[in-house]
């Protein structure tokens, strides 16, 4: 038996918290036995539970913009004293083979292999491009050799981290999974959440889901919409996804412009959805127009796996999920208008909608399922394990 501590850093279930939940699901019991370290309670510590798998809230080092200020300083010293104690009672309980940081933003993953000599595995789902400062600080903390293993999200994350041969001799590209539900629901609960939560009828429903924030691209798509509009009477837009912490000023923003639009009735904002598959079924085209580059892109998977085309940026890990004029169009990041040729082609050519939907299902099952997903982990904890 191989004992895991997974430490992540948050308890939330968007992107990263999705990767980790669908891994530790589907992992072999028989062979590892995984612990999970978070900074709160939430839903990700629920759904967890439910699968039977400890759970712990403790201080994780998340680093943050703010923290090189004199008082959050000493409280992250002060954490790392706290987490260290909760970490030992645990280490002793099950002597941990290996650590997995889930992120770059928990450190005390690296901190903790690095004290007590345990193997550790550092799963990066960023890009961070600025400030620089940031870059110059992960790479050096990339390269420590307290690092056993890698694991990127995407080639395009691992390229933009892979600056030196230390970091490059430990890397590893494994692509985000998800799992394959072929019952899709019925035309029948499909036009009652249509109806009664989207309030669209015979409209094409166009959505971005995700959160609401500075660089995923709503105001883009908002402002790209508002010209749709003009010449398309039977469209909505959906936004759904709620705003990360304390950067409520995004949606309130967004809902600012959306009424100086003149908007208000063909626009709908959900908050976060526990049940989002049910929501991509039921929309018409999705889209996801992220101005800075997405490190992998689980939101285009998961709207293929619905049969839904997409329309996305054309940089990031987006570039290696979606076949550009075959399951969906990329388009240059930032362009307005090249996003609205896009979807505007969509809009008016159902039978390319359907066509880009099927192949993008096929795509996503051969490509993004669970199983090879978590697969390649496991092949990868062996791996670790045996180094010696």
């Amino acid at each position: 038996m191989i004992n895991i501590l997974f430490i992540h850093q948050s308890a939330e279930l968007y992107g990263s918290d999705k990767t980790l939940l669908l891994l530790l699901k589907h992992l072999d019991r028989a062979k590892f036995n995984p612990v999970v370290v978070l900074p709160s309670e939430g839903p990700l510590q629920i759904e967890l539970q439910k699968h039977d798998i400890k759970v712990v809230v403790a201080p994780v080092l998340k680093l943050y913009r703010k923290i090189f200020t004199p008082k959050n300083i000493f409280l992250f010293f002060k954490e790392i004293k706290k987490a260290f104690s909760i970490l030992d009672n645990l280490n002793n309980e099950y002597h941990f083979d290996i650590i997995y940081s889930n992120t770059l933003a928990v450190l005390l993953g690296m901190i903790y292999a690095k004290k007590r000599k345990i193997k550790h595995i550092w799963h990066v789902h960023e890009i961070i491009a600025s400030p620089k400062i940031f870059k110059k600080s992960f790479s050096k903390l990339l390269s420590l050799d307290s690092t056993t293993k890698i694991v990127y999200n995407s080639i395009a994350t691992q390229h933009f981290w892979n600056v030196s041969n230390t970091i490059k001799n430990k890397s590893k590209v494994i692509w985000n999974g998800l799992e394959i539900d072929e019952n899709f629901i019925s035309e029948q609960e499909k036009y009652s959440i249509r109806k009664n939560l989207l309030h669209a009828d015979e409209e094409i429903v166009i959505a971005l889901i995700g959160r609401i924030s500075r660089w995923k691209g709503q105001q883009l798509l908002l402002k790209t919409f508002y010209e749709l509009s003009k010449n398309f009477k039977n469209i909505k837009l959906l936004f759904v996804g709620s705003v990360p912490p304390n950067q409520e000023i995004f949606l309130e923003n967004l809902k600012n412009n959306i009424e100086a639009l003149a908007l208000s009735e063909k626009v709908i904002i959900l908050p976060f959805q526990q049940q989002i598959a049910k929501i991509w079924q039921s929309i018409d085209i999705a889209v996801v127009p992220s101005i800075e580059p997405e490190p992998f892109g689980l939101v285009a998977v998961e709207a293929m796996l619905a049969k839904k085309p997409v329309v996305a940026s054309d940089h990031g890990g987006l570039s290696e999920i979606i076949i550009n004029d075959e399951t969906g169009f990329l388009v240059e990041p930032n362009n307005e208008t090249a996003l609205y040729e896009a979807i505007c082609k969509l809009i008016a050519n159902p039978e390319m909608r359907n066509s880009f939907g099927e192949k993008g299902f096929k795509r996503a099952v051969n490509e993004f399922g669970v199983e090879n997903y978590t697969a390649q982990f496991e092949n990868l904890f062996i791996e670790i394990e045996g180094i010696r």
